[in-house]
């Protein structure tokens, strides 16, 4: 074999070697995206302070009727793991209070019910808390009002607490589609 095909021998080898060595890198740069399809990962929920009724905001859920709804205010967090949780007070007509500590899913159009507020002022965790998809707005209105109106607009997550209290003073995230 003359010393002329030997280098070219040696150096296509050479060049097989880097394109590999390159696939090679591609194919972790890849997998590097692959990564972020994760499964999801839900955040352990943090039960807050019982709500104070007095502190609380009314949102209009005018299928309810005469039910009123209510968020407290302080109870609003935003998860990292893209979850809105809040407590939400339900007053029927004769006053009686439903108190409930809940969380919504944006991404995937769920609520889960985390604890019930009992009459003592605090929380009994619920031992069956699932994720559940938000039925339609006739059967379970104040969550459709949630998710569409005031957490969820525009098929998007809210940033803060703060624009929560915002929209529901205002009565409708600038969002939200109407």
């Amino acid at each position: 074999m003359s010393l002329k095909r030997f280098s070219l021998n040696i150096f296509l080898v050479a060049q097989l070697l880097s394109m590999s060595a390159y696939a090679g890198g591609f194919n972790l740069f890849e997998s590097d995206f692959e990564e972020e399809k994760k499964p999801w990962d839900e955040l352990q929920a943090q039960l807050p302070a019982y709500p104070d009724l007095a502190q609380a905001l009314a949102f209009e859920v005018p299928s309810a009727r005469p039910t009123q709804f209510f968020i407290d205010p302080k109870s609003i967090a935003i998860g990292a793991d893209g979850v809105v949780r809040y407590s939400l007070i339900a007053q029927s007509s004769s006053g009686s209070l439903s108190v409930s500590f809940e969380g919504i899913r944006c991404e995937t159009h769920e609520k889960k019910l985390y604890a019930f507020g009992r009459k003592v002022g605090d929380w009994s965790r619920n031992k069956f808390a699932k994720w559940e998809t938000i039925p339609g707005a006739t059967r379970d209105p104040q969550h459709n009002f949630l998710l569409n109106d005031f957490l969820c607009p525009g098929e998007l997550i809210v940033d803060t607490p703060k624009e929560v209290i915002s929209a529901l003073i205002t009565g409708i995230h600038p969002r939200a589609k109407h």
